[in-house]
């Protein structure tokens, strides 16, 4: 019994092989490359990353989409099956740890030429690996760090899920805009052709002017069928994000008056290490991979498995708890590999070489993450730059239709001039809404990119 006390103190203090996990150290910039100075990014620690979604995104009608994507998504819920997944893997795991203990009961019955015997047992079995090395403990130590992995990843696919429901809706809103612009359009044209006509009749204005005019109309028209057709596929595209069969998505504000942030603080580069859930995800691979050298080493050393088992037994079954009929019986193999070919060393071998490319991609993650956050910066603030041309060269686009209506009108301009002015005049405002899409676009690019927290 002393013995088997003392193989258990040594299981429980016993080294553990290979190295402990360290976060790697990662040089980081003082600041975002491309950061505009409405950024805040030189000194400030505030973040755009630091808002909650619903802060972001005013809309009322855009909030409800997102709720209902959080419950119904099914690219969430199966991130979430994968965390329960991990837990239990876990468990399972850790498991081998600790001694296993089995019972049973049956009845044996033998005949031999001149002999024959017969009788009922009950027994209970003991096995146990103790954990010398650590294997069984850095097998723990991977899986652990493989389930927070996995509850990173399911931030991960919030985060996108969420960016896709607000870069969906933003669309729609935009190509919302561009039909009504090109209804309103069609309706001034068809006005104007009308005129024309009566002008024509009058003697007063040639048949080309007609054609023209008419080139107007159709050119209005045929814009309309299109944008009702990319409106129905980003609707039915919304409704799967929110985990629902395609239906009319119900509208909220126009895009124009969407709230937008006075400034987009970019914050510490060093805060994205904590806050991408990429990044933090990839590190837990690299933790597990460092976990798993261990996993590999352990197996060099000798291997000492305990197993025992102790019962009574009886010829009669009614004698089975009365007669003295216990038995027992412990075994210790003591196993050291000698020879399997190098598989176990090139299994060490390979361990490390899987950490190695483990912490390669953590580093890469890193370097894509600013990046991204340096493309959303100039992206975000070049578009708003473009936005702000194009609502005055719409403007200018605009009064330049009107006075060449009022010119053809009084007899001063031919109706090419009023073509050439009302085609200028409705790319503009196409132009216009796009540009304000792509600003709302980039303003949830950059969110993304510093890690917002999407989750209320």
């Amino acid at each position: 019994m002393r013995k088997v006390v003392a193989v258990c103190a040594a299981a429980l203090t016993g080294c553990t092989a290979g190295p402990n996990y360290r976060r790697p150290d990662v040089h980081t910039p003082d600041q975002y490359f491309n950061s505009a100075p409405t950024a805040s990014a030189s000194g400030g620690t505030a973040s755009l990353g630091d808002e909650k979604w619903f802060t972001l995104f005013g809309d009322p009608e855009l909030q409800k989409l997102i709720r209902s994507a959080l419950d119904n998504n099914y690219d969430v819920r199966i991130a979430a099956s994968r965390i329960l997944q991990a837990q239990e893997q876990v468990g399972i795991t850790r498991a081998s740890q600790f001694p296993t203990v089995s019972a049973g009961t049956g009845f044996t019955s033998q005949r031999v030429p001149g002999f024959a015997f017969s009788y009922f047992q009950i027994e209970a079995l003991v096995s146990w690996n103790p954990d010398f090395w650590g294997r069984y403990r850095r097998a723990t130590e991977a899986a652990r760090a493989l389930e927070l992995a996995a509850e990173w990843n399911r931030r991960e696919v919030l985060s996108t899920m969420v960016a896709n429901v607000a870069v969906a809706y933003f669309q729609t809103r935009e190509l919302d805009s561009e039909l009504a612009i090109a209804k309103q359009t069609l309706a001034a044209r068809r006005e104007s052709l009308a005129l024309t006509e009566t002008l024509l009749n009058g003697g007063a204005t040639a048949l080309l002017d007609v054609r023209q005019a008419e080139q107007l109309v159709e050119a209005a028209a045929e814009t309309i069928p299109d944008a009702e057709r990319q409106i129905g596929v980003q609707e039915d595209l919304i409704s799967t994000l929110i985990g629902d069969d395609p239906h009319a998505i119900p509208r909220g504000l126009p895009l124009a008056e969407q709230p937008a942030p006075p400034e987009v603080p970019a914050g510490l580069p060093s805060r994205l290490l904590e806050r991408r859930p990429d990044i933090r995800a990839a590190e837990q691979q690299l933790a597990a991979a460092t976990a798993n050298i261990g996993v590999a080493r352990a197996q060099l050393f000798p291997n000492l498995p305990l197993t025992g088992g102790a019962g009574i037994q009886s010829t009669h079954l009614a004698s089975l708890f009365t007669s003295p009929g216990a038995a027992w019986n412990l075994s210790a193999p003591l196993t050291e590999p000698i020879f399997n070919a190098g598989a176990l060393r090139a299994n060490v071998r390979l361990s490390e070489a899987e950490r190695q490319q483990a912490l390669l991609t953590y580093r890469q993650t890193i370097r894509n993450a600013f990046r991204q956050v340096s493309d959303a910066l100039v992206s975000y603030g070049k578009y708003r730059e473009f936005r702000e041309h194009q609502e005055l060269l719409t403007a200018a686009a605009e009064d330049a239709a009107r006075l060449s209506d009022l010119r053809y009108r009084g007899g001063a301009a031919s109706y090419l001039e009023v073509l050439t002015s009302q085609t200028n005049y409705f790319a503009a405002q196409l132009n216009l809404a796009r540009a304000g899409l792509n600003e709302r676009l980039s303003l949830v690019q950059l969110y993304s990119a510093l890690g917002g927290w999407w989750e209320s």
